[in-house]
């Protein structure tokens, strides 16, 4: 695995910071609606030492060596029942989580043409920035979008555990609902676990590559100005 050590540690700073961000926003918004499980748990914080889990940032590490860094925060318990509004105070502090990514992003490139301005680098120059060609700065503020965008995409896909399927739930009439929840806990996470493989094994299936993909380009390229 030949990785320039550089763009390594950059892509687990982002990452880190933003997972660490994510997992904070799902427990303040909680946290806000009246649920006090969060912060008894000690994760209205954003001390990144509070959110990380072993095994998705040992995935960071993996997935950073091997390609395009990816991976996952300890998830933040909640209880809906102790929210002054149980269904849709839930639904907000979920979406809290892929909404402060997308935040991030923003600022990321607001701050990477704020650098373009001043350095009066040549439109579409940032693009270049991972494969080493301009300085560390462009480097960290297009990992910044790139990555927090992607995780953003990634989170809202509707399939156990991820955030994506407590959204949908939300409008759903109460016994599809519950129905829903359950196959996600007992079909939906084999069955994305079972896309990413497959997607490993065969380029051409390759959900992540497919449908997220695309979608990150369209919205980095709309953030930061580069046609």
């Amino acid at each position: 695995m030949n990785v320039d050590p550089v763009f390594f540690f950059v892509t687990i700073l982002v990452l880190i910071f933003a997972i660490s961000i994510h997992e904070f926003a799902h427990a303040k918004m909680a946290d806000a609606a009246g649920d006090p499980t969060p912060r008894l748990q000690g994760r209205v914080t954003l001390n990144p030492l509070a959110h990380l889990d072993p095994m998705g940032t040992m995935m960071m590490v993996f997935t950073t060596l091997t390609g395009f860094g990816i991976g996952w925060g300890r998830p933040v318990q909640v209880n809906p029942t102790k929210m002054r509004n149980p269904r849709w105070d839930h639904f907000a502090s979920v979406a809290a989580g892929p909404a402060s990514n997308l935040l991030q992003a923003v600022v990321y490139a607001i701050a990477l043409r704020l650098v373009n301005q001043m350095d009066g680098v040549r439109e579409g120059a940032a693009m270049h920035a991972a494969s080493g060609g301009l300085p560390v700065v462009y480097l960290l503020l297009v990992m910044g979008v790139l990555i927090n965008v992607s995780l953003c995409l990634f989170n809202l896909i509707p399939l156990g555990p991820l955030d994506g399927h407590w959204l949908v739930g939300a409008f759903m009439p109460e016994p599809m609902r519950i129905r829903w929840y359950m196959w996600n806990r007992q079909v939906g996470g084999f069955l994305f676990i079972g896309l990413v493989l497959i997607g490993q094994f065969n380029r051409e299936l390759n959900f992540l590559r497919l449908v997220l993909f695309p979608m990150t380009e369209r919205i980095f390229s709309f953030l930061v100005g580069i046609p």
